[in-house]
């Protein structure tokens, strides 16, 4: 049978039976936060809560009657992990979506699994749907979500989200919301391919306040185990819905790139952050790098190499990437371009449209190389699981998210 299937179908199916026992692992006694229980789970989850009008995810939050929100609840709540960024999250100055997603629906059972409580939480503004006052995207008029410092059709949507067991050393909190792409050493600004000169998309006074972040980046250092742990969330834009300038593209790659300077002390020296403060990380400062990085390492049309900045890196342990068997079950049964991807189906974190770009690993939970790693899993179950309902298959509405949670249980 399989030899009529392309070579990575094979592979699937080669490696669906090993996975069986790491699809849906059990949370482990390390994510209570009494310092003395190792490890401790961090997760990612890309979990679509934004909507179209401001305000609106403030109304659905504020009753426990939103289904999407509650399936988004119980994927947290059947995983457990101790930390967890939520990406997609829409912001609002005064936190209450954050009080109402924890009250009402994190607080809340659902279909047999338990309430889960998180003492600490943590958001700020971001650049999606910020005017810019300019052209951007030079179609020749100005205003509209393509036009605002990140894409998003009002201030703050699309925007960041964290949840901890653990405390959040708030005083010491940096952002990067505000740091220019042209200040980054080697930029791949755009180029415009009607002109001759190069590098000139945008304009000088475009880029006097276009920022790198289209969400932001957040240093959030996490008290575990008596030491700080540094929790780098992200969520750079999709490296698509632009032209043959590629700036999305381009700006997905340094999006990423921020960071491997930034855990790198020698490379990190340029970057300041919203305070004014420069440089990066010391040596052996501890870190995990957690967020929606929309770059595949194999797949999908980010620039070649995007992801590997992070997962080449030497200061970083990617020995053991979230793995499902969902996963691989749903590359087999969509087809398509999922059966000529590279990347190994296990690693998938997003169930993405066909014909392109398919299934793709785009979400990551990275600790530095100092942590260890005692298990990872993606939360996607196999339509035979009774928790496939969370998921669904293919095709929007999810009943969650296009993306999946993932997590790793680490070693501090």
């Amino acid at each position: 049978m399989t030899q009529d299937l392309p070579r990575r179908a094979a592979t699937l199916l080669a490696t669906s039976a090993i996975l069986l026992t790491t699809a849906l692992v059990a949370p482990s006694a390390g994510a209570e936060p009494d310092g003395s229980f190792d490890p401790v789970r961090f997760a990612s989850f890309n979990a679509s809560l934004n909507r179209t009008v401001e305000g609106e995810l403030i109304m659905d939050l504020s009753t426990p009657d939103d289904q999407q929100a509650a399936n988004v609840a119980e994927i947290i709540q059947r995983t457990r992990p101790a930390v967890i960024l939520i990406n997609e999250f829409d912001f609002d100055a005064d936190g209450t979506a954050l009080r109402l997603f924890q009250d009402n629906y994190l607080s809340v059972p659902h279909n047999g699994a338990p309430p889960i409580d998180y003492p600490f939480a943590f958001t700020a503004p971001s650049n999606t749907g910020v005017p810019s006052g300019f052209d951007l995207n030079n179609d020749g008029t100005v205003g509209g979500p393509d036009d605002a410092l990140g894409f998003g059709f009002f201030p703050g949507q699309f925007g960041m989200a964290v949840y901890s067991k653990y405390p959040i050393d708030t005083a010491g909190v940096r952002t990067f919301r505000n740091f220019l792409w042209k200040d980054m050493p080697g930029a791949l600004l755009p180029d415009d391919p009607s002109t001759p000169a190069p590098a000139d998309w945008y304009s000088p006074a475009e880029l006097a306040v276009l920022p790198l972040s289209s969400k932001s980046h957040w240093d959030l250092p996490i008290q575990v185990g008596g030491g700080s742990v540094h929790f780098l969330v992200s969520h750079p834009t999709p490296p698509v819905f632009d032209g043959e300038e590629d700036r999305n593209g381009r700006r997905n790659f340094d999006e990423i790139g921020l960071w491997a300077d930034y855990i790198s002390p020698l490379r990190g020296r340029y970057i300041y952050d919203d305070q004014g403060k420069r440089g990066g990380l010391g040596v052996g400062e501890r870190f995990v790098i957690a967020g929606d990085q929309n770059s595949d390492p194999f797949d999908g049309d980010s620039i070649p190499g995007a992801a590997q900045q992070l997962l080449d890196n030497r200061r970083v342990n990617d020995a053991m990437p979230p793995d499902s068997l969902g996963g691989v079950e749903a590359s087999l049964r969509q087809r398509g371009i999922n059966l000529e991807h590279e990347g190994p189906a296990r690693f998938d974190t997003a169930d993405f449209s066909e014909p392109a770009p398919g299934n793709l690993r785009v979400d990551y939970v990275l600790p530095s190389g100092q942590i260890g790693i005692r298990q990872s899993a993606v939360f996607w179950p196999t339509s035979a699981n009774p928790l496939f309902r969370l998921t669904g298959d293919g095709s929007f509405p999810f009943p969650s998210s296009d993306h999946r949670l993932i997590w790793a249980d680490l070693t501090i």
